[in-house]
């Protein structure tokens, strides 16, 4: 077998992007996107500074989350480990660059030129294939491709070299097959202390970072450089940091919030029609919103014509799992509501169910977003989707005054759902801040986390006693209630969605240490760890 990887050695690299540039230039990529960049970590005060540039790109890992979530099988992976995007297939979801944990996928979504107006060269290598959909670096495949067919050794011959390697003026940047134990890389990564990045997901990233000689010494404690616990103030970073995805917006959170609402009322309309046939009309306008959503998810793609390729992949996508059930979803729920047959009714409201659980299941996958990937966001989107359900359930049986005693039913039982909702939300941050989270996630999180126990527990409970209390005012205030559920779960997760959305950041394992001195501790900016 072969597996190419690339090793960078942190020791050598001076920083001076040329790398960057030799990408940018044989791939004629976007002003707005570097395949292939280098940061800059600086940590500690005069005289005990450690300087380190770190060149970063897609890992092409062993086990690629951008692959599994990928719901047009646009993004593959190759026999020899090289994970590669089909221009031609992908939709422009973002869905990949989410999933990564390494910032490694980029989405233009119309062209971009270095001076504004495009340059003859420009307009002679600019690729529309690459526009609206997501693009990474590839490790130069085609000159690998072209090495191995000619005899060549890839690593070794220029010729059938990544270009960012070939560049590197410090010999810093080393490429080759890691399954071949006298290779380049392997040799180097047995004569160095190595580590890869962010490799406590589980990826196994192609790409290794090596730091000192295999026999050297190790910072102990924090002696040496001040690590990124002690070093808040001493830590001078570019483009390392955590920031927040910017491709899924509000339409993307649109999608989740309607696919919440709608879903959870059609369970409750469906479920309670089998004894109160009146309140299945209730099914209808609940398939609108989650309609609603999925018409919001179309405007987000980059390529909207192109959208039922998210069919392609069932085997492993949850985004084309939710396309199919809402496929089922949609017909199987109108059919039941204009026949009202029971059989009918469960089986819709059971694909409503499932159409949350998918959608649930599509912000876990995403792997590259802390906020998202924990096991606690599961019964949260479940929970607050069945939540809205009923409040908008409540909001609605509460203005029909022959239907008052199941209103009071279904008042007590938004109250059972919106405090197992507010647990949920606790356990949920807690365990958040107990994994480990960028900073200006938890911070997001906690300014909101008064305004949804106010809005979305407290008011609500108050106003259900009320109408408890003062049967007359049940009217007004029940409705008001399940209006304050729903809001709250909605603006939870527009700010889990859209606001909260951090991205892993980079890190460092080990901090190198240029001549004299020994390894230092770990570098990780922006995030807090218990």
């Amino acid at each position: 077998m072969t597996r190419w990887v690339m090793v960078a050695d942190l020791e050598r690299c001076v920083g001076c992007q040329t790398c960057t540039a030799a990408c940018r230039h044989t791939n004629a990529t976007s002003p707005a996107v570097q395949w292939r960049k280098v940061l800059d970590i600086e940590v500690g005060s005069y005289p005990n500074v450690s300087r380190v540039f770190v060149p970063v790109g897609c890992q092409h890992c062993a086990d690629p989350p951008c692959m599994h979530v990928c719901p047009t099988t646009a993004t593959r992976q190759r026999a020899d480990g090289i994970v590669t995007i089909d221009y031609d297939l992908c939709i422009g979801c973002a869905y990949c660059e989410v999933a990564c944990p390494y910032q490694a996928r980029f989405l233009v979504q119309e062209p971009h030129f270095a001076y504004g107006p495009a340059m003859q060269n420009e307009v002679e290598r600019a690729d529309a294939a690459r526009v609206g959909v997501a693009q990474k670096c590839t490790f130069c495949a085609d000159r690998i491709d072209f090495g191995v067919e000619n005899s060549l050794t890839p690593g070794i011959d220029p010729c059938a070299t990544p270009a960012c390697v070939n560049a590197c003026i410090a010999d810093a940047l080393h490429f080759g097959d890691i399954d071949d134990p006298n290779s380049n890389v392997s040799l180097l990564l047995q004569e160095q202390k190595s580590f890869r990045m962010h490799a406590e997901l589980g990826t196994d990233p192609g790409f290794h970072y090596v730091y000192g000689k295999a026999n050297d010494g190790e910072a102990q404690g924090s002696a040496a450089v001040p690590s990124i616990a002690s070093a808040a103030g001493e830590m001078r970073t570019r483009g390392v940091e955590p920031v927040r995805q910017e491709h899924w917006d509000w339409k993307a959170a649109g999608n989740f919030i309607c696919g919440g609402m709608g879903g959870g009322l059609f369970m409750f309309s469906a479920i309670v029609g089998l004894h109160y046939g009146e309140v299945t009309l209730l099914g209808w306008p609940a398939l609108g919103i989650v309609a609603l959503g999925l018409f919001l998810v179309l405007l987000k793609i980059g390529r909207p014509l192109r959208f039922v390729y998210v069919l392609r992949q069932p085997q492993r996508s949850w985004m084309t799992r939710e396309a199919w059930i809402a496929v089922a979803l949609f017909p199987l729920a109108a059919l039941a509501l204009g026949s009202g047959v029971p059989t009918l009714l469960i089986c819709a409201a059971v694909f409503a169910g499932l159409f949350l659980c998918s959608q649930a299941m599509i912000l876990k996958e995403a792997k590259g977003i802390a906020a998202w990937r924990i096991g606690w966001t599961l019964p949260l989107i479940i929970v607050t989707g069945v939540t809205e359900g009923s409040g908008l359930f409540l909001a609605a049986v509460a203005q029909m005054s022959a239907l008052m005693p199941l209103a009071r039913t279904v008042a007590m039982i938004t109250v059972v759902l919106a405090v197992l909702r507010g647990w949920i939300w606790r356990s949920y941050l807690v365990a958040l801040a107990a994994e480990g989270a960028p900073t200006r996630t938890l911070t997001v999180l906690y300014d909101y986390r008064p305004w949804f126990f106010a809005f979305g527990l407290a008011l609500p409970l108050a106003l259900i006693i009320i109408g408890l209390v003062v049967m007359p005012a049940a009217v007004l205030v029940w409705g008001a209630a399940g209006l304050c559920v729903t809001v709250a779960g909605a603006v939870l997760k527009f700010i889990l969605v859209a606001r909260a959305g951090f991205n892993q950041g980079f890190a460092l394992a080990h901090t190198p240490v240029r001549g004299c001195g020994i390894v230092g501790p770990p570098v990780k900016p922006g995030w807090s760890i218990s």
